[in-house]
């Protein structure tokens, strides 16, 4: 698969012991580290899928810690290396990873199976209530070449 202009995957380590588990996402003095705008986190109960937007300004940081969430990335910048190109991952705490996403790709993620997807977010920017950098557009009728139904790119 080739990866999106900009989009960064991390590999994270969890770290099990017998009262339970640790596991760091994003720390100021990683390579992946831009700036902090808050954290939160985001859910989607089993089978619902939440996409798709983009922003204008910020970069997100995904990585789910319930579940199984299907994060589904587009890229619709037209000066991009790598316009039109869909990536797909699959995350979970079993196989736990960081995906980056930059500004201008569209993005949005399904839970999959059956259990709730939590997903935190680490964002580079702050939500502003009054103006959001959030531009939406339906699921399923676009024309981004990709199936949420099925889980896989459109041929």
């Amino acid at each position: 698969m080739k990866l999106i202009e900009g989009v960064k995957v991390k590999d994270l380590k969890r770290i099990d012991d017998d009262r339970g588990w640790l596991m760091e996402m994003l720390r100021s003095d990683d390579p992946l580290f831009i700036r902090f705008g808050q954290v939160y986190i985001t859910t989607a109960k089993a089978g619902q899928v939440k996409a798709w937007h983009y922003h204008k300004k910020q970069t997100d940081s995904f990585v789910c810690v319930k579940g199984v969430a299907l994060v589904a990335l587009y890229d619709s910048r037209e000066n991009s290396s790598t316009f039109g190109v869909v990536n797909y991952f699959e995350l979970s705490v079993e196989k736990p990873k960081l995906i980056q996403i930059p500004n201008f790709v569209y993005h949005g993620y399904k839970a999959v199976g059956n259990e709730e997807a939590s997903v935190i977010n680490c964002p580079t920017e702050l939500y502003n209530y009054k103006e959001p950098d959030e531009f939406r557009i339906d699921p399923f009728k676009n024309d981004i070449p990709f199936d949420w139904e099925k889980g896989v790119i459109k041929k």
